[in-house]
């Protein structure tokens, strides 16, 4: 395998498009992608017969507009080349069809945005994200937006959180004499997930439902003792992840890194960095590869945030930063970052914009899945923290108290051998239980979800930050004397800021009562997370930034909990039947079997914590009774909520429901341990987790 020539093989990159497109219209594309200028549709048509000759010549017979409605998830529909000619057929993309397409909207969410019988809705070309060749069809990425214009998608806010940013960042460059056509974000999501036997999840309803064990006693060894992380890979494991390298590599994914997680059957691969809508596209791509070569190993890739109780959960790491077009980092410190006054601006910025809009960067990463996961010791907690490490730490503690910085140089590492290298070590330490620390020269956001689309974090971020920019430059412009005007707003915000950064460890029980006297918001639910972005002033950092209309913003919150709604409906239901039809007449059927012939089971009692046989029996039929009343009890309560109310609806699944469905497991995940593998109707977390 020759890497460099197969990378981006399959993508209608740079290079492709030099090579096939006429020069003007060549350098007219490059300008809108690399500028951000105004597309210039008279070039669609070119761009259209070059790519649609190279997509035949990579197989392709289809096209599609491919987007990213509110449900989460990438939307598709497929067209052929093929148009009529005669008796005969030609392959044909024309301008038009390259830069619009006109998918039915009437059925993806719309938070109410719009009337369910407005069906109109428009796709249109995303330039700046290239199209790709998969499976036989050519996937072209676009936004999605109603006949009236409201956007109904991810992407569509994300370019223009990303304009927002570009234009405010600009403002504050400018002042400091620092020229660009163009400011980007970047993002690099981290992507971690499990690998299981397709013929084990097949059996397992509420893996197949829901993407989580609704029921499971823990295993006798899960992950205590650390051996799992950055072990050795098993064989199946090493060539699904060398399949899914080759396969990424081939759509110009810049697959980096992989290796074993914290839990047992648990992986994570990396990216190198990428422009955010490209990250984000690239990581919609990903996830689904990564599905795709599971199954032609016979695994499934699990996505959920917490596919098993009593082991680390999955994340979604977002590493975060800002960069011009010519390559200069706004948030690389430099070697002096005490003075860098530039620096300690921008860092001020975002410091400050995590503080003004914590409650919606919570929101921006909620889900039902998230719920689980966030603040259980293997996750950040729910609550929003800034980790600076201890250089810009130090820096931004001598200024908030008004001492003088004295500058530590970054120390050697060695092991004391002289065998051993000596390495540079770096200024401070990470962090791992930070939701968004520093790292360097970006900021990871450490909260998102590993099914999330990570367009929603970074929309958030760009938007906040963006308007920090924004209120900087307003304060800046004109002012004679920059460094002092600068400093005096570092040192003014800072201060009102300091509250949000914390350098300690954020899994300390102390934490949360510290967290509760600074007033940072503690929301440990999605139903208690989204209401945050109703908010007026929530509502309005993003009509400000022209990044949502005051609609598309409580349209968003009200798809957010529609779906959480929606899935925790799901799961209990999942809940009712497993339990209903499947678990309970198992542990029947168990007992009338012990009661049939005790003699002949007298092993089944051996390790138990039963003295008798009678005893097992009685404390079987005990729990099954509780199962039953703890069912019914669920039934009762998820009839009674009204689901229309989304607001009283999210309250009573994260406050009745989600115990109800605890209490239903306690019991069953107990008669797990005591009923015979040969009755028990669903192959145990040993044959899930064990099981490749």
């Amino acid at each position: 395998m020759n890497l460099p020539e197969m990378f981006g093989e399959n993508v209608f990159n740079d290079s492709v498009q030099k090579e096939t497109l006429p020069k003007e219209v060549y350098q007219a594309l490059r300008e809108t992608i690399e500028a951000g200028k105004q597309l210039d549709t008279s070039i669609a048509g070119a761009v259209a017969a070059a790519m649609k000759d190279w997509a035949v010549s990579k197989g392709a017979t289809h096209y599609t507009h491919w987007f990213q409605p509110l449900t989460g998830l990438a939307a598709e529909k497929h067209d052929s080349f093929i148009e009529p000619d005669g008796d005969k057929a030609i392959m044909r993309l024309t301008g038009k069809s390259l830069i619009v397409g006109e998918p039915d909207a009437s059925s993806f969410p719309s938070g109410g945005s719009r009337a369910t019988y407005m069906a109109r809705g428009y796709t249109a070309w995303d330039p700046t994200s290239p199209a790709f060749v998969k499976g036989g069809t050519l996937y072209i990425p676009t936004v999605f937006v109603s006949y009236t214009g409201e956007t109904l998608d991810k992407k569509s806010p994300l370019l223009r959180s990303m304009t927002a940013i570009d234009k405010q960042a600009k403002r504050i460059l400018k002042f400091f004499g620092i020229e660009c056509k163009k400011v980007s974000t970047e993002a690099g999501p981290e992507q971690e997930y499990f690998l299981i036997s397709e013929e084990a999840y097949l059996k397992r309803k509420d893996l197949r439902l829901t993407g989580r064990t609704l029921f499971g006693a823990p295993v006798t060894r899960g992950q205590e003792l650390e051996d799992h992380y950055f072990g050795s890979l098993k064989a199946e494991v090493a060539g699904f992840m060398a399949d899914l390298d080759k396969e990424l590599w081939s759509y110009g994914v810049y697959s980096k890194t992989k290796h074993n997680e914290v839990a047992p059957a648990q992986h994570e691969m990396a990216p190198v960095y990428s422009k955010t809508n490209v990250a984000v596209d690239s990581n919609m791509l990903t996830m689904d590869v990564m599905k795709s070569v599971a199954h032609k190993h016979g695994l499934v890739c699990l996505l959920h945030e917490k596919p098993f109780r009593g082991i680390n959960g999955s994340g979604k790491h977002n590493n975060w930063s800002i960069s011009t077009d010519n390559g200069f980092n706004l948030l690389n410190p430099g070697k002096h970052p005490e003075s860098n006054t530039l620096f300690k601006l921008v860092l001020t910025a975002v410091i400050k914009a995590v503080d003004d809009y914590q409650g919606i960067m919570r929101a921006s990463v909620s889900s039902a899945g998230n719920d689980h996961r966030l603040g259980a010791d293997e996750a950040p907690p729910a609550i929003i923290s800034v980790y600076l490490g201890d250089q810009l730490g130090e820096i931004v503690d001598c200024i908030v108290k008004g001492k003088d910085y004295t500058a530590v140089k970054a120390g050697k590492g060695s092991i004391g051998v002289p065998e051993s290298p000596i390495f540079p070590k770096d200024a401070t330490d990470r962090n791992r239980t930070s939701p968004f620390a520093f790292t360097g020269n970006k900021f990871e956001f450490r909260m998102l979800g590993s099914q999330a689309n990570v367009a929603d974090a970074n929309i958030c971020l760009n938007t906040i930050v963006a308007d920090a920019f924004g209120q900087f430059a307003d304060e800046l412009e004109g002012k004679k004397d920059l460094e002092k005007a600068a400093n005096a707003i570092i040192s003014r915000e800072l201060k009102k800021h300091y509250r949000i950064i914390y350098n300690l460890d954020g899994y300390g029980p102390e934490w949360e009562p510290e967290a509760a006297k600074r007033g940072l918001l503690n929301n440990k639910t999605t139903a208690d997370a989204v209401p945050e972005i109703f908010k007026e002033e929530n509502i309005e950092v993003y009509v400000r930034q022209g990044v949502y209309t005051r609609e598309e913003a409580i349209a968003r919150a009200n798809i957010r909990l529609e779906n959480y709604i929606k899935i925790i409906n799901i799961e209990a239901l999942t809940m009712l039947e497993m339990a209903k039809r499947d678990i309970i007449p198992a542990v029947s059927d168990f007992i009338a079997e012990l009661c049939q012939n005790l003699a002949a089971k007298k092993a089944v009692c051996e390790g138990l914590p039963c003295q008798t046989e009678a005893e097992l029996i009685t404390l079987l039929s005990e729990l099954n009774d509780k199962t039953s009343e703890a069912v019914k009890k669920l039934e009762n309560d998820l009839k009674a909520i009204d689901k229309e109310d989304v607001l009283a609806a999210s309250q009573a699944m994260a406050h009745t429901i989600l115990p109800d469905m605890e209490s239903v497991r306690a019991f069953a995940d107990k008669m797990e341990t005591l009923t015979s593998s040969d009755y028990w109707p669903y192959p145990s977390y040993f044959d899930l987790l064990y099981s490749v």
